[in-house]
């Protein structure tokens, strides 16, 4: 008669062999595929392989990015309100113009020099019902940032959502090739120019405005060839609850969003296009986020409305961990 060991040792074994007959029966591949989660099917790797010069153009992308949003109702949680937003030519910074736009907002576009671009995310303003202005420029210029804000208030009135987004990511393999001069381009652009921006800014932001700055998961997790991107993407978190204290009794809240990957024109002129192919792959959900996915929390922490009690947080949006 078996005693209450060899039963137990019986019973071990039966669920052990009941796993290897699923495991052997399971399709390896996943019979799904990359789940699809929301109000219509986004895009799934492998992407045609493609690369592009920076600062690279969306109009280029294939397949193009999703911004548009087309289920998102607007219901005036940005009402009157004038929105500045760098980096608004393409990818998340359009994404977020035209959601700002349809929850009452106008709409100041501060970009590099991707005009064409520029002049999309504009018209996607005005298809919305609002104004929008195009800022040409670059944000590693002290200047330039001030000169921004003060024609954003000069033509629209009023200053009281910043949304600090312009980016310059490269990977670099190995340490040893990542040169000063691109180091220095790195974090004249995602630091200093969210200090300038924020800096220029202030001053014209009444109680109840709001500063939303792009972080990212790799500011969160690092990455090993974006050395100095996360460098820049950590600082940005470290900023945002800094500046979210120092500006806290002044009545203006600062919050970041963290996203990962994201299909816009900051990869194909970052990545050989062999790795722009599978972007996104790696992430629980198969696929990059699609711009019009990562804007409505951009909204959450713009309106007073959905978040006032809500300063000095890191949101990301990174398709599972």
């Amino acid at each position: 008669m078996p005693n209450r060991i060899e039963e137990m040792e019986h019973r071990q074994r039966g669920v052990q062999e009941q796993v290897a007959h699923a495991d052997r029966h399971q399709d390896p591949g996943g019979s799904e595929g990359a789940p699809q989660t929301g109000a219509r099917p986004y895009p799934v790797p492998p992407f045609p392989k493609q690369h592009q010069a920076k600062p690279g153009s969306e109009a280029k992308l294939d397949p193009q990015p999703l911004y548009d949003a087309p289920f998102y109702i607007g219901s005036k949680k940005l009402d009157g309100k004038v929105a500045l937003i760098t980096g608004a030519d393409s990818g998340i910074g359009r994404a977020v113009a035209v959601l700002f736009a349809r929850e009452g907002a106008d709409v100041a576009i501060a970009y590099l020099s991707e005009h064409d671009d520029a002049e999309t995310t504009k018209a996607l303003v005005e298809k919305e019902g609002r104004r929008a202005i195009l800022l040409a420029g670059d944000v590693t210029d002290r200047d330039h940032c001030r000169a921004v804000v003060v024609e954003t208030i000069g033509k629209l009135g009023r200053l009281d959502i910043l949304v600090n987004n312009a980016a310059f990511q490269v990977h670099t393999k190995n340490l040893e090739d990542l040169t000063p001069e691109h180091f220095d381009l790195t974090l004249k652009t995602n630091l200093y120019g969210y200090f300038y921006m924020a800096q220029a800014a202030v001053p014209h932001m009444a109680p109840g405005s709001a500063i939303i700055n792009t972080g990212s998961v790799t500011g969160i997790e690092g990455s090993g060839q974006l050395l100095d991107y996360s460098m820049t993407k950590g600082g940005i978190h470290a900023f945002t609850r800094s500046l979210a204290a120092n500006l806290l009794p002044r009545g203006i809240r600062v919050n970041a969003v963290a996203p990962g990957p994201v299909w816009s024109p900051l990869n194909p002129t970052d990545k050989e296009a062999e790795d722009v192919s599978n972007f996104g792959a790696q992430t629980p959900m198969k696929r990059p986020a699609q711009p019009e996915e990562i804007a409505p929390a951009y909204v959450f922490l713009a309106s007073p409305h959905c978040s006032s009690y809500i300063t000095g947080e890191i949101l990301p949006i990174i398709g599972g961990y």
